[in-house]
């Protein structure tokens, strides 16, 4: 038989058995349908419908896990710097009134308090210890993020694919919209920095740094609370840009 007639008897073959075999890989993808009927595929962009920008009154704030022991194992951000983003996203939020849900995990026994200047940014908000890893597995977590009546919910924690991720892709299964602060969260190598991000995307995270999410919801700079909003945000390019506009002013 030559090459070429023996390639073409071939390939008719190997149709006619992908032919043959096809109702049985309908039929295979029928019964997974039927077992996992809430399961999609989706891609790392795959938007299924038009985005609607963060405000005042569809947002709240998570804070998980931002304790002392934890803090001292990361690596992605110096100490100094993370304790300076959180502190800014606690306050920020403040100014904008978003409720503000914070918890610890393990807090006597393992890894610590909350680090004394988030505390101070947060008086009056009370921090709920817990034992979960996935701080969306406590109940009373669960029932202070339901009963803020936002269905869009920014996330930070320590550490990031993890404390932060894991609720917040389970706010996503819960019907919730998640993002992440990530420079508001830290982790303890790159390998990890970088899994926990692609896993949250591929979850369908958005991931953003603390000053946007925080000027998103601003919206507008004419708003009675953008000069404390900005103060909150602490970032000396701001400052730079305040003093200029105040030299103007006189």
């Amino acid at each position: 038989m030559e090459r070429r007639q023996f390639i073409q008897q071939a390939g008719l073959g190997m149709a006619a058995a992908a032919m043959a075999a096809a109702p049985f890989v309908s039929a295979a993808n029928s019964a997974n349908a039927a077992e996992f009927p809430n399961s999609e595929e989706t891609d790392m962009t795959g938007h299924t419908k038009a985005y609607v920008p963060l405000t005042s009154d569809n947002a709240a704030l998570i804070l998980v896990d931002h304790q002392v022991g934890l803090m001292t194992g990361v690596r992605d951000y110096e100490t100094g710097e993370l304790k300076h983003n959180v502190v800014a996203l606690a306050k920020a939020a403040k100014a904008l009134k978003l409720p503000i849900v914070v918890t610890t995990t393990a807090r006597d026994s393992m890894w610590g308090p909350t680090f004394p200047e988030l505390v101070e940014a947060l008086a009056g908000i009370k921090i709920i210890d817990r034992s979960s890893v996935n701080a969306f597995d406590d109940a009373k977590v669960a029932a202070a993020i339901e009963a803020t009546g936002r269905k869009k919910l920014i996330f930070a924690g320590i550490s990031l694919e993890v404390c932060a991720a894991f609720p917040a892709i389970t706010a996503i299964g819960k019907g919730y919209e998640s993002y992440v602060a990530v420079d508001a969260s830290g982790t303890f190598s790159e390998t990890k920095r970088q899994a926990g991000l692609i896993r949250m995307q591929q979850a369908g995270v958005i991931v953003s740094d603390y000053a946007t999410l925080m000027v998103e919801i601003l919206k507008d700079n004419a708003r009675p609370e953008a000069g404390e909003v900005y103060a909150a945000l602490d970032m000396p390019w701001a400052k730079l840009v305040g003093q200029i506009a105040r030299a103007y002013g006189n």
